[in-house]
């Protein structure tokens, strides 16, 4: 079992991850968990004490777990840069303290880091609104580049056609040849996948309603600074650390809204997808890194959500994941393990980490923080 805990400043409580029920538990590990937490509570999304709050918890975790692998996310400057106006000066500020922050826990926890940045943003040129149209259009909350349609009419077709904002249409069966799809996941792919151009943004059934000021670039390279060797692809770097996990303490440490651009250190360029698909910051960004497999039908871009969506639903507090993933780097890690950071839900879903920490927040509400416990292995 997973263990959850929650901790919202005045109290604190424990539930079974899988189907959201409180439980009761004690542990030398949980107690240490819950405290941390208690003395640590969460700045908020874009608070410039954030990327703070991330290394505080991983340097509490590592001095009092000895964790041999940790997963540590910054991704305060992705939502900075998705949502305020910020001046260059004070991006090039936000960047120099990010980077501060990561070498504050490196430099205190003797790992070896293998850092990557999630790719550039770019300033939104403007919205593709498929409210209009016939047919059901579901675009992520998260996501920019891509909207699934579903049971389009010949007049949906005519009027995609007529947007010169959207770059690509694909059909199901397009999809899952390009990008080796069987049966089984055939009905997470929408009828159609459409792909926006560069600078514009889908505005559709399940896309928030805050206005964008940044949006990820069509990132096809992302940046990898590391010792450990080389990589060409997001899909070797979980490979690269495995090669060297048995014998030295690794960190894998995302920084989200970062690219080349703003990337300070020499870096190597990865592959960020394949064929015309790049990953965006989310959840299968995170799953390519910590599976070292492209993931495209995990949670497919306008996958209908709500069909899971009711009082039965597995992981309530997991987003649209009905399981945690398998096959994660550190699921099959065999030493001590800890993940921690300020993006919500997929910490604890990408991770397989014994320990994983995260803000508890929903569309940059601050609820407290999260951590999840892989109770049965723990003292």
């Amino acid at each position: 079992m997973r263990l959850g805990i929650f901790d919202v400043r005045e109290w604190q409580t424990m539930v079974d991850i899988e189907n959201g029920r409180k439980v009761a538990a004690d542990g030398s590990v949980i107690r240490m968990v819950k405290q941390v937490m208690n003395d640590h509570p969460y700045p908020g999304d874009i608070s410039a004490d954030s990327n703070r709050w991330v290394t505080d918890i991983s340097l509490e975790l590592t001095r009092r777990y000895q964790p041999d692998f940790a997963f540590i996310c910054y991704s305060q400057p992705y939502f900075t840069a998705r949502f305020d106006p910020i001046s260059q000066d004070n991006w090039q500020q936000l960047m120099a303290s990010v980077f501060a922050e990561v070498d504050r826990f490196l430099d205190a926890s003797g790992f070896t880091p293998v850092i990557v940045g999630s790719g550039d943003m770019i300033p939104l040129k403007g919205y593709i609104d498929l409210s209009g149209l016939d047919g059901l259009a579901i675009a992520s909350n998260w996501a920019a580049h891509y909207a699934g349609l579903y049971h389009p009419s010949s007049d949906d077709f005519a009027a995609i056609r007529r947007l010169s904002q959207i770059e690509r249409v694909v059909s199901r069966e397009e999809f899952l040849q390009q990008f080796d799809g069987g049966p089984e996941v055939a009905g997470q792919i929408p009828d159609y996948l459409l792909v926006a151009a560069e600078g514009y943004a889908f505005k559709a059934l399940s896309t928030s309603i805050r206005p964008l000021v940044k949006i990820p670039a069509h990132n096809d390279f992302i940046p990898v600074y590391t010792s450990l060797g080389t990589v060409s692809s997001i899909t070797g770097i979980r490979s690269l650390i495995e090669s060297r996990i048995d014998h030295q303490k690794v960190a894998l440490i995302l920084i989200e809204g970062i690219g080349t651009l703003d990337f300070p250190l020499s870096c190597q360029q990865c592959s960020n997808g394949r064929h015309w698909y790049s990953y965006e910051p989310g959840d299968c960004q995170y799953l390519a890194l910590t599976t070292g497999q492209h993931q495209f039908f995990e949670y497919s871009p306008g996958y209908r959500y709500y069909l899971d969506d009711n009082e039965n639903q597995a992981y309530p507090f997991s987003g649209y994941f009905d399981r945690v993933p398998a096959s994660t780097l550190a699921d099959a890690f065999s030493g001590r393990s800890i993940a921690v950071g300020n993006r919500s839900m997929l910490m604890h879903i990408t991770s397989g980490t014994d320990i994983a920490i995260e803000c508890f927040s929903r569309k940059l509400y601050n609820h407290g923080l999260m951590a999840a416990i892989k109770q049965d292995e723990l003292p």
